[in-house]
């Protein structure tokens, strides 16, 4: 099987999990995370999900799963271990035409999901296309090991950059030497060390206009 890589925009779209256990918990909550409308259907439910339904940050149907439950629904997640209800889901979804992933059998689906290192706004996404699920776990350790928290919020700083340019109408193709000049300065590892001084420095070296990380950051 060859899958096609692809990032969706979840914003306000709607997706149903079938499941309140563990793994539909999981689900839930990287959908909340991507801002998707979620909806969650299961006679019993963890506490994560009572929880996220107490706030009003996801809607709980305490209900077996019907096929009325995929009516606008974006994709559906099969978080249960009933292969019965797994085949009623596969085919209610092709016949609504909802994609649709199923954990305890992702071949039944028409996405599975990789494994993912998230830092903030990178996401670094790992398959096997199935093939070894051991592997892409390794892939993913070795990856988390690489790729640190100093990640998130150097991203946020690069945005905040990115954004400047933009307000300023700064030529697009110049961006990329600027933000080359930035990268191959060090202010990864400065961001990392939290060394504050030295990143407002090289900030002000690329970009002038007495530019700091407080003055970014506030605008971005």
């Amino acid at each position: 099987m060859r899958y096609y890589p692809v990032y969706l925009d979840m914003r306000e779209r709607k997706a149903l999990v079938v499941g309140g256990g563990a793994v539909g918990s999981r689900k839930a909550q990287t959908l909340l995370r991507a801002g998707a409308r979620v909806t969650v259907v299961s006679p019993q439910a963890s506490e994560d999900i009572r929880t996220l339904a107490a706030e009003g940050r996801l809607t709980w149907h305490p209900r077996p799963y019907c096929a009325s439950d995929l009516e606008d629904m974006f994709l559906v997640f099969g978080a249960t271990d009933d292969p019965e209800l797994d085949r009623r889901i596969q085919a209610d979804a092709e016949q609504g035409h909802v994609l649709c992933n199923f954990a305890a059998q992702p071949d039944r689906g028409q996405f599975i999901l990789p494994s993912i290192v998230e830092r903030g706004d990178l996401l670094v996404s790992i398959s096997t296309c199935g093939q070894s699920p051991a592997v892409a776990r390794r892939l993913r350790r070795e990856l988390e090991d690489r790729f640190g928290e100093e990640y998130a919020p150097f991203l946020q700083l690069m945005g905040a950059v990115r954004a400047w340019l933009v307000k300023r109408e700064h030529a697009p193709e110049d961006h990329r030497a600027l933000f080359n000049r930035l990268i191959d300065g060090g202010l990864l590892a400065l961001v990392k060390a939290g060394d504050r001084e030295d990143i407002d420095a090289l900030l002000r070296s690329v970009l002038g206009d007495d530019l700091d990380m407080g003055r970014l950051m506030n605008r971005h």
